[in-house]
């Protein structure tokens, strides 16, 4: 009853009032593990940007950089610019790690940073984007903004005019385009792209420290094991599963889009993507299995 509260309180709360609370919460976290965490390693970097766009992973990311042990083996603490004043472009203060920033690269590009940084870009197969968005539009996305109405379009439709109502809404907000811009982003050592699959796939442990790595960050094994056990999406499903309620946490397998794409489905996608966006971000075409 408890967590049912919360949630609808959540979900009804004016969103002025919503990202005040949410700061005050990051805020008073961060604190705490400054004075209850001792750092054994400082990152040689001021900054990291995680970059990324929806149905990336990006809350799952989050949590790992959140981690009082990511803290404990680099001295950075997490930011969400979401939760402070609202600018075109983040500001992320130095010694902070920049979660969640929905922007294209050149964008990105415009960010004033204050020092060193490092930068990732996490990827995934946009057909698998596209499934992912769907049923969390549909399902499970937190009734906030235009959530509601597009549900509410969503569950009046079949799943096929659904799917290309999906793919439509996405291009529309430049999805599409903001995953080709870093695609063909110029190469340069301060920033990387990560594929989704890999990160969540099979060699998970491997991945994820290539990823903290790359941000300065070396985490050992123990200790990384621990997080990605205490971040797993069973655990995270779990968590957050009560009666009645879906969870937000619905890990789509790689490939996915093929039980839903049809002839059409893959037309209008293909007319929304450029027609070779799959191939650009190094995901094979329709005809390879």
């Amino acid at each position: 009853m408890i967590n049912r509260t919360i949630q609808f309180a959540k979900h009804h709360t004016p969103n002025s009032m919503r990202i005040v609370a949410r700061r005050a919460q990051l805020e008073a976290k961060n604190a705490r593990t400054r004075l209850t965490v001792p750092v054994v390693t400082q990152c040689e970097y001021d900054n990291i940007y995680h970059c990324t766009v929806r149905k990336t992973g990006s809350q799952w990311i989050k949590k790992l950089f959140s981690d009082p042990i990511v803290y404990r083996h680099s001295g950075l603490l997490p930011y969400d610019p979401r939760f402070y004043k609202r600018r075109s472009l983040p500001v992320i203060p130095p010694g902070r790690i920049g979660l969640a920033l929905f922007h294209s690269y050149p964008r990105f590009e415009e960010i004033s940073k204050p020092g060193t940084y490092r930068a990732f870009f996490v990827i995934r197969d946009p057909r698998d984007i596209v499934v992912s968005s769907y049923f969390s539009l549909r399902n499970s996305h937190a009734p906030m903004g235009d959530i509601p109405q597009a549900r509410k379009t969503l569950q009046e439709k079949p799943m096929k005019e659904g799917l290309l109502h999906v793919i439509d809404r996405l291009s529309e907000r430049y999805l599409f385009k903001q995953l080709r811009s870093w695609a063909n982003a110029p190469s340069s050592e301060n920033f990387r792209l990560f594929r989704y699959e890999d990160l969540t796939g099979e060699r998970q442990p491997e991945e994820v420290d290539q990823l903290m790595r790359h941000c300065g960050i070396t985490l050992p094994p123990a200790e990384l094991e621990t997080l990605l056990s205490r971040y797993s999406f069973s655990r995270m499903k779990k968590n957050v599963e009560s009666p009645g309620q879906i969870s937000h946490y619905r890990k789509g397998k790689a490939g996915d889009w093929r039980n839903h794409f049809d002839d059409d489905i893959h037309d209008a996608f293909d007319a929304a993507t450029g027609g070779d966006l799959v191939e650009v971000l190094g995901y094979p075409a329709r005809d390879i299995v």
